[in-house]
């Protein structure tokens, strides 16, 4: 007689025990996984700053919602739970009231920004920009420090690039939006 051993697998994690611990450091949370994170540069973060003071003041001028920062946790998947660390985010008040009783945010911003730091793989960004899409994010804005651009997602195949000299438009998720992409990239 054969005893067979079942393999062991390692427990999947979810949102509500990644919110529990206190001590994990920078991380996502990748179908019930903690994947650490690099903490941002000091560019990265001078970017996110920008990005997020130009929102800020665009959205509450105009009473449309909420702009989040600092590597908010935005659930793209439940059961195994995924929740991705954003940039910046913009979320429309009609959207932000839905959300549940959860830490991390369980309803879909409109618009997600994404910094690419130097360590980021072209598979892991496409793969973020799917869970982003499939959960109904309306608008991705990839910022590219390296190239100074803006790359502006409105589905996997349909992007535009917005260059230093170009002013990157809200489209109709912030309607009347624009900012001088050299604004983004200022010291």
């Amino acid at each position: 007689m054969t005893t067979r051993i079942a393999p062991q697998t390692e427990r999947m994690m979810t949102g509500e025990e990644l919110a529990a611990l206190n001590d994990t450091g920078p991380c996502e949370l990748v179908a019930g996984s903690i994947v650490p994170m690099t903490p941002t540069s000091d560019e990265h973060g001078g970017y996110a700053a920008n990005i997020t003071s130009i929102l800020l003041s665009f959205v509450r001028a105009h009473g449309l919602g909420k702009v989040r920062a600092g590597e908010v946790g935005v659930y793209t998947r439940r059961d195994p739970d995924t929740i991705r660390a954003v940039d910046v985010l913009f979320i429309s008040q009609d959207r932000y009231d839905r959300r549940g009783e959860t830490v991390f945010l369980d309803v879909p911003p409109d618009l997600i920004v994404e910094i690419l730091s130097p360590g980021n793989t072209w598979s892991e960004t496409i793969q973020k920009l799917r869970e982003y899409f499939s959960i109904g994010v309306r608008l991705v804005w990839l910022v590219n420090p390296s190239s100074r651009s803006v790359f502006a997602y409105r589905s996997l195949t349909d992007v535009r690039e917005f260059t230093i000299d170009d002013d990157l438009p809200g489209d109709d998720v912030l309607p009347g939006f624009s900012v001088a992409v050299r604004d983004i990239f200022a010291d």
